[in-house]
């Protein structure tokens, strides 16, 4: 395995994202698995370093981080 395979990413963060707003400014094509009130389950399909990235977006958009989950590589 090396650092350009493809996984699958479910990133959890604190309050509501707008997918809307994700694909304006994001770096990647996020979607959004779950949202309510109070937190908001975004799915990514990336390499490490876009995983990094958007979890860089996101912290500079304020959002809190409270779970990553990796899943099995894509083909």
């Amino acid at each position: 395995m090396n650092l350009q395979n493809l996984f699958t990413y479910h990133i959890q963060v604190e309050g509501q994202v707008e997918e809307k707003a994700l694909h304006a400014a994001g770096p990647l094509r996020a979607g959004v698995v779950c949202a309510d009130a109070g937190a908001t389950r975004l799915r990514i399909c990336a390499d490490q370093s876009g995983l990094i990235g958007m979890l860089r977006f996101l912290h500079q958009q304020g959002y809190v981080l409270l779970s990553m989950e990796r899943g099995e590589p894509l083909p």
